[in-house]
């Protein structure tokens, strides 16, 4: 399956994905989650620290056949055995070592491996809490008010030529991003959006989508709630439903 097709395809058809972000790093975590994976559009893997990427892997292939796309939160996270990788510029950084750095480094290892890379523009916005990206990155994340800002580095990232957009209230975030920030870039958008942190309801992840997400992502709210998903996965197909209605 080539993983952005599918994502452009349910764009065009007004078919929203959610996607679990899983963090290799947490063992305990993810393992509680396992057994809740099989009905799941997509699984994100990768975290802001650490290294141990193949046991997560191997463990996820075990519960699900839902595509598995790497989410590095560095170059020791990469893997030849998932499905495809987010090839991922943090657009509001300050330094060099988040934009270009480390794709410089693993570059030849992708082309080698011949896994699907898709370009991804990744805007880390303020949820009211610092996030571990924020911290590992050390970025500025964008305040919510400031919408022109937040739509021109989106714009920037699909003119750079980033196949999707992912606007980021970062790990734990007390405020997740605005539905006036999600409907604003959605409509200046070409390419599929995609919005996560500190979605901890199926109500705000409806809402996410009502805005324009295309894709949703939730991590740190299953970690803790793992029975919580296949509520999720009934809201969702009961939204979809309705759309279709």
């Amino acid at each position: 399956m080539n993983i952005l097709s599918h994502i452009i395809t349910h764009k065009q058809q007004g078919s929203p994905l959610l996607a679990v972000l899983i963090d290799p790093n947490k063992q305990d975590a993810y393992t509680s989650i396992l057994p809740f994976l099989h009905e799941v559009n997509l699984i994100f893997v990768g975290g802001s620290t650490g290294q141990s990427i193949e046991p997560c892997i191997a463990s996820i292939r075990q519960y699900t056949q839902a595509p598995i796309v790497l989410f590095p939160g560095n170059i020791a996270q990469f893997s030849p055995n998932a499905d495809a990788l987010l090839f991922l510029s943090l657009l509001n950084a300050h330094t060099a070592d988040m934009l270009i750095t480390p794709h410089i480094q693993i570059a030849q290892q992708v082309i080698q491996s011949g896994i699907e890379s898709i370009p991804m523009g990744y805007i880390l916005i303020d949820g009211e809490h610092k996030s571990s990206v924020e911290i590992v990155s050390n970025c500025t994340p964008i305040p919510q008010h400031n919408i022109e800002k937040i739509i021109s580095t989106a714009l920037a990232g699909q003119l750079l030529g980033k196949q999707l957009i992912y606007l980021e209230a970062g790990s734990g975030a007390q405020k997740p991003v605005s539905t006036d920030i999600i409907h604003a870039v959605h409509q200046q958008l070409h390419v599929p959006l995609i919005v996560g942190g500190g979605i901890r309801t199926p109500q705000a992840m409806i809402q996410a989508f009502d805005a324009g997400a295309d894709i949703v992502v939730i991590g740190n709210h299953f970690e803790q709630y793992p029975q919580q998903l296949p509520l999720f996965i009934h809201t969702l197909s009961h939204y979809e439903h309705n759309r279709a209605r």
